[in-house]
């Protein structure tokens, strides 16, 4: 092993970046376990998504059928595919946990604001590539869905519909979309896994955050990153693959669409199309904004016109993911830890409950009380970013906090200074 390390440092950047070479607070709880979570979901969706794609072909008049056929004929396929598709599921709930983990502790404050900006990058490239993996079965839901999202690039003024052309390869999805989206597919996750190693280079600069939000001052703050966290991290992997499993082999279908087993037809409409419920809090924002919200309203007479509801939602919609971008310059807190800013917690809560309830209806009709329902809830998205975090800053009395992470360790779990 030293011959190989002296020849080619492996070894050692390994030991430096996650063994015992690099320590880490010793307070961390186990929200600090979904980093690895969603480098380990990253991974299961290359290997089985690779496997995927060499029974797969990107052509309109066969594609639901290889997509059957990896089903039935193919050994182990249907498991692959089970794999694929809940897998993208919970990549997302564990990169939703570790977004709102970050919410709450700050971790998005000095000096880290490049680890959190590189993880909006990650997350976006993770909304493209399962967009596009959700076309490529070809299924009612798929066809739909994809006319429509890329439908949403005709709002821009003047430009808009050759960029949608230009995307489609055509004026509506057939083969050149198919195969575009299949390619693209392909190599999106390898860019997501490049960009996590930025995200894990720049995490390594000034180390991790952890609950108390005070930073590291001695080395009685900090334990080997292994043994202590591997096997932390270890057992949180072990109770999450419990409930992956329990989706893959008992409910494979529980987070699809069943349309989505239903061949495309362009000729033949859903009663109601819906994306994947990852993007549901996003697609109820982009239809919260209709012709008759004051706001507009507004900016379509300022603009004489250029603007319209539709564009103005999709600005919305992306506005959404921007200003979690902007957090750590909109946080005017000196504290960072959500554990010690009372006011805070209730509207951290909130906006926890305004996601969910974003979820819930992007899934409903456009009718009756869900528009509302929808307006309501992205006005306080973007409320809270734009100005409760910023006031809270400013008028808000945090709590006594520990002076040393080691502490608050101790306190935890009562642990009495050796003098």
């Amino acid at each position: 092993m030293r011959f190989f390390d002296e020849k080619l440092p492996l070894p050692r950047l390994v030991y430096n970046a996650v063994g015992a070479g690099y320590p880490v607070p010793r307070n961390l709880s186990y929200f600090w376990n979904f980093g690895v979570l969603a480098g380990f979901f990253l991974v299961l969706q290359i290997v089985t998504g690779v496997v995927l794609a060499m029974h797969y072909a990107a052509n309109a008049q066969v594609a639901f059928a290889t997509t059957e056929h990896n089903m039935r004929d193919v050994n182990w396929g249907w498991m692959m595919r089970y794999m694929h598709a809940n897998g993208a599921s919970f990549f997302f709930i564990v990169v939703y946990l570790h977004i709102f983990r970050g919410f709450f502790y700050s971790s998005y404050k000095a000096p880290r604001e490049m680890i959190w900006l590189l993880g909006v990058v990650i997350f976006l490239l993770m909304m493209a590539t399962a967009f596009m993996g959700y076309v490529l079965p070809w299924g009612q839901m798929s066809f739909w869905g994809a006319k429509v999202i890329t439908g949403l690039f005709s709002a821009i003024p003047l430009v808009g519909e050759p960029i949608q052309v230009w995307l489609l390869g055509g004026f509506a999805p057939d083969n050149a979309a198919l195969n575009r989206f299949f390619s693209l597919h392909f190599l999106l996750p390898f860019v997501i896994a490049a960009v996590v190693i930025l995200h894990i280079w720049a995490l390594h600069i000034p180390g991790s955050s952890n609950p108390t939000g005070v930073e590291v001052k001695s080395e009685s703050d900090t334990v080997p990153f292994h043994p202590y966290y591997t096997a932390k991290d270890g057992f949180g992997l072990g109770v999450f693959l419990i409930i992956y499993c329990v989706f893959v082999f008992f409910l494979p279908n529980m987070l699809g669409h069943p349309d989505n087993y239903i061949e495309a037809n362009p000729l033949s409409t859903p009663a109601h199309i819906v994306p994947e419920w990852y993007f549901l809090p996003f697609y109820a924002i982009l239809r919260a904004f209709t012709s008759d919200v004051w706001a507009v309203m507004f900016v379509n007479w300022i603009t004489f016109g250029i603007v319209d509801a539709k564009f103005f939602g999709v600005l919305a919609m992306f506005g959404a993911i921007l200003v979690m971008a902007l957090a750590p310059w909109l946080d005017t807190s000196k504290v960072r830890s959500g554990a010690y800013r009372p006011m805070f917690k209730w509207w951290f809560w909130l906006l926890a409950i305004d996601f969910m309830v974003l979820m819930w209806v992007g899934a409903m009709p456009t009718d009756g009380i869900y528009p509302y329902i929808s307006l309501i809830g992205a006005t306080y998205w973007f409320v809270y970013f734009l100005v409760i975090l910023p006031l809270l800053g400013l008028i808000e009395k945090p709590q006594p906090m520990p002076a040393t992470i080691e502490e608050d360790f101790n306190h935890h779990y009562d642990i009495k200074s050796a003098e």
